[in-house]
């Protein structure tokens, strides 16, 4: 599991707890030192995550941009790479378990998806 968060966010820091509680094992990297790539926002895509529910709509900085008015005149392109540009821009956390993508913190969401990557751990001794 990886976790793509801004250490600073409440939401974040919840949704580590979560993790933590339910002793998930898991990899945290910094979504404003490390944003998501081009290449990684691409297959996020590809795993049917829609492209405007990446967009971090209530941060300052898509507010200081004018997104809201400016995103719907931009290509797909344009787009991917305005979020590969700044972290800041990207809604928190992403959870990436194998080929599922989780937007943000939904508990009810989270748990299914522990359930489902719990199951499909294969133990041999």
């Amino acid at each position: 599991m990886l976790l793509i968060e801004y250490p600073k966010c409440s939401t974040c820091q919840k949704a580590k707890k979560f993790l933590l509680d339910h002793h998930m094992s898991f990899t945290c990297r910094d979504i404003v030192s490390m944003p998501p790539t081009e290449e990684e926002i691409r297959q996020y895509l590809a795993w049917g995550i829609p492209l405007q529910k990446l967009f971090n709509t209530s941060g300052i900085l898509y507010r200081e941009l004018n997104l809201k008015n400016k995103l719907p005149n931009m290509t797909q392109d344009e787009k991917i790479s305005l979020l590969a540009s700044n972290g800041m821009l990207v809604k928190r956390p992403l959870l990436i378990v194998g080929d599922k993508v989780l937007v943000g913190f939904k508990e009810l969401e989270w748990e299914k998806l522990i359930k489902i990557s719990v199951k499909n751990i294969s133990i041999t001794f």
